[in-house]
């Protein structure tokens, strides 16, 4: 459907055209092969509004997929926020190993220390401390 309007007291018109008239404009573009110059001129519309309407058409199924991976990501993120609570048992201590021993030797003196296997963190850091 192509309608003309006229301005006031002017003689220029300006056609419009349907939304399907210009969608099946831009798809004849998008077909291999088929020459940009050559649809406008085949479709009676000027070659730069052409273009605007492929780029028009472009935006928009670029912000369609900016939009659903947007979904995606908020549907991503709120699977990562589910928590559920799990209670576990304390941890079991082996029986076999009580204490931490550690035996250091410089010419002709040695040390042995022994630390509760229960505060094996404490006993790195003073050990990082001691070797520095």
């Amino acid at each position: 459907m192509v309608e003309l309007n006229k301005q006031a007291g002017t003689s220029r018109r300006r056609r419009i055209h349907s939304d399907e008239f210009e969608a099946n404009a831009v798809a004849s573009c998008m077909k291999p092969g088929m020459s940009m110059a050559a649809v406008p001129m085949a479709q009676g519309v000027n070659a730069n509004l052409l273009r605007r309407w492929v780029r028009d058409a472009e935006m928009k199924s670029e912000a369609t997929v900016v939009s659903a991976s947007i979904a995606e990501g908020r549907k991503a993120q709120e699977a990562k926020t589910l928590f559920v609570p799990v209670s576990l048992p304390p941890p079991v201590q082996p029986a076999h190993v009580a204490d931490i021993r550690i035996e250091l030797q410089r010419g002709p003196t040695a040390v042995t220390v022994s630390w509760p296997a229960s505060a094996a963190s404490e006993c790195a850091a003073w050990t990082r401390e001691l070797l520095r």
